[in-house]
């Protein structure tokens, strides 16, 4: 349901009534809007949605619970506050996870009332102040309180996805077309656009990219809006999904000297973000067979991997935040919401595991992003080619941070960064069915034969790091050979 359009809203509310009682997602209040209440009916409702398998669950206001009449609402959701603190943001502060809800004020029958709309939860049962609530017929309960409940709930996520969650509901035909990137979605599969607006949208729905309803309308599923919105911010959960990116003067978050927010989808917009990122890098003069060049700070191939994986591997159910790129005079940082679900050494040579699996087939469908399993290792391989540092991978509390760094010499490596480059230049050969050898790490370094020794003391502190292991130890000191230690 589309809350800011007054006519299709009041055409809901009359639905509503007319199925004459309130049910696991339809709650019905005249004045009630104690904030408590509130809150533990946000986490009721979102997870009982969750079990009907609807998109969403409303609180009206206004209307008798008992005889569904009209009876009009004095509560006013954007006045009310709790000590000095506005009602939305007291209500998110104490959700967890922070699921998307809408207030919506209207005029029904010459009456005022306040509809709650309610996103269906999403991986996790929502929790408000650390407890857990259902619906169990018309009643509000503790989730704790109800095994069965609690079991099916849990059943209902393992079979939903965000993906296939709703972003806007109830949309004509235009409406669709009007938000949809449509022309995008089938140039990027070098497919010919539709003479027909429902062949268009059959084929958007044949992508799960949009749904149909019952009623001979659309919705637009949370993979259509984040792949290919005409603006992100016609979605008022996605807006902060968007991807920005941040340029900085020097090497920390003093002084920024650019800053841009995406607003497309992630498919129709990825050229225009990578060609963006290109554009604004600095770029490091080289000399080669006497001339002089520019070359680009990073790798254009590792940007579009680490890019992309970012957008792919987050997690929607963490709000407030979204997928950012910011640039520094001797760096590059790209972080995503959500812990990875493959530990970070071993990003390279690991069968990836994606939240949003849906979303990363359709990308790599399109060539946005590599074959599975492929991204990282063409990143360390870009890295080495160009005899960059090697990357970094981290998480921190609630993100996954990729960094790329811009040229360096040997000589002003720090002995964690030139362990780091052994270990990863250790996992790329294995991925290439190779074996790392002092003379291969030499190379990846691009040091003279007579920097052996040099080289020696690297892979010694690595393996004392424990990252790295001989593969035979009978073998003497220049046949070693080298493998990752979980190989």
């Amino acid at each position: 349901m589309d809350l800011s359009d007054p006519e299709e809203l009041n055409l809901q509310i009359s639905q509503f009534l007319t199925q004459g009682r309130e049910c696991e997602w339809l709650e019905f209040k005249h004045n009630n809007a104690e904030p408590e209440m509130i809150g533990e009916y946000i986490s009721a409702l979102a997870n009982s949605a969750t079990l009907a398998e609807v998109p969403f669950a409303y609180v009206i206001w206004g209307i008798c619970d008992d005889d569904q009449s009209v009876l009009g609402t004095s509560f006013s959701p954007s006045t009310t506050k709790i000590g000095n603190e506005e009602l939305e943001n007291w209500l998110l502060r104490l959700l967890n996870p922070q699921v998307h809800f809408t207030f919506q004020s209207l005029d029904y029958e010459g009456q005022p009332l306040v509809v709650l709309q309610i996103h269906a939860a999403q991986q996790l049962p929502v929790k408000f102040k650390s407890e857990e609530y259902i619906r169990v017929g018309s009643y509000k309960k503790k989730l704790k309180d109800c095994a069965e409940k609690e079991r099916l709930l849990w059943k209902a996520f393992e079979r939903s996805s965000f993906e296939h969650g709703v972003a806007a509901s109830s949309l004509t035909a235009e409406q669709i077309t009007q938000k949809i990137d449509y022309p995008a979605y089938f140039e990027l599969q070098d497919l010919p656009l539709p003479s027909s607006r429902a062949s268009i949208l059959e084929q958007l729905a044949d992508d799960d990219l949009i749904q149909s309803t019952d009623t001979g309308k659309w919705n637009i599923t949370n993979l259509g809006a984040v792949l290919f919105a005409r603006q992100l911010s016609d979605f008022k959960h996605l807006k902060r999904k968007a991807m920005r990116v941040i340029l900085y003067k020097g090497i920390n978050r003093i002084e920024t000297l650019k800053e841009i927010e995406g607003n497309k989808g992630y498919a129709s917009g990825f050229e225009e973000l990578i060609g963006y990122i290109t554009n604004i890098l600095p770029s490091n003069e080289v000399i080669g067979q006497a001339l002089r060049k520019d070359v680009p700070m990073f790798p254009e191939l590792a940007i579009r991997e680490l890019v992309a994986n970012a957008l792919i591997h987050q997690d929607f159910s963490i709000t407030g935040t979204g997928p950012m790129i910011e640039i520094f005079e001797d760096r590059m940082e790209i972080s995503n919401p959500g812990l990875p679900l493959v530990k970070p050494e071993r990003f390279l040579n690991s069968p990836p595991k994606s939240r949003n699996e849906t979303m990363a087939s359709f990308l790599r469908r399109v060539g946005i992003c590599e074959e599975r399993g492929s991204g990282i290792d063409k990143v360390v391989f870009q890295t080495e080619y160009y005899q960059l540092p090697a990357p970094i991978f981290e998480v921190t509390e609630q993100h996954t941070v990729s960094v790329l760094f811009a040229s360096k010499p040997f000589r002003e490596m720090k002995k964690v960064d030139r362990v780091r480059a052994c270990y990863l230049h250790a996992c790329l050969k294995l991925v290439q069915r190779e074996l790392m050898t002092n003379n291969s790490l030499r190379e990846r370094f691009n040091l003279e034969v007579e920097n052996s020794a040099m080289i020696s003391r690297i892979i010694k502190q690595t393996m004392e790091a424990k990252l790295i292991k001989l593969e035979d130890e009978t073998v003497g000191t220049k046949s070693r050979r080298y493998l990752p230690w979980w190989a």
